[in-house]
């Protein structure tokens, strides 16, 4: 597995999460997904935001990357979130909707990365406007990371009303491979 693969495997699973957090949202009466459960972004649903806000933030960021990633080209046309807590999805709806453009644009631009592309030094501002110099390879760790720490505990919101998402581990995604001796 070369390490594009690692990125087109890591997009996989991301929509293969996102999808069981949208099914486990649809089981919830819409109160209890607004309630606050006292989690970082209070509410299931809050959390679930966060997640749309902050892949909004990075994706715009990478649209700057010299490969100009057509997959991302439907990113430009989102707005710009304004802070970490907004809530640009005010139902479960127009939260699936908005989670598949994403998650659409991550899959593709993974499956577009070359090794010249992960190397790439990108420039970017973050949320607070400070400068950063990270090479891109890092920043989608990170993007993937991020993610994988917010559904964490969206799947432990949900556990904790009553609905278990089921299984959620990356190798359950990794096809098997013969033994070497």
């Amino acid at each position: 597995m070369t390490f594009a693969d690692h990125f087109i495997l890591l997009a996989r699973y991301n929509q293969w999460m996102n999808a069981k957090l949208i099914d486990a949202a649809g089981q919830l009466p819409e109160q209890a997904l607004l309630q606050d459960r006292g989690a970082f972004f209070g509410s299931l649903f809050a959390t679930l935001n966060h997640l749309i806000v902050a892949d909004t933030m990075w994706l715009k960021r990478f649209i700057n990357h010299p490969a100009q990633f057509a997959a991302l080209t439907p990113v430009q046309a989102l707005p710009q979130p304004a802070s970490l807590d907004e809530i640009p999805c005010p139902d479960l709806a127009s939260y699936a909707a908005r989670r598949a453009l994403l998650d659409d644009a991550i899959s593709g631009m993974a499956s577009a990365l070359t090794d010249a592309d992960l190397a790439h030094v990108l420039q970017y501002k973050n949320a607070k406007g400070i400068a950063g110099s990270k090479p891109f390879s890092a920043l989608l760790v990170h993007l993937f990371n991020h993610q994988a720490h917010h559904r964490g505990q969206a799947s432990t919101l949900f556990f904790q009303a009553g609905i278990d998402i089921g299984a959620t581990d990356l190798p359950l995604l990794i096809p098997d491979q013969p033994a070497v001796a």
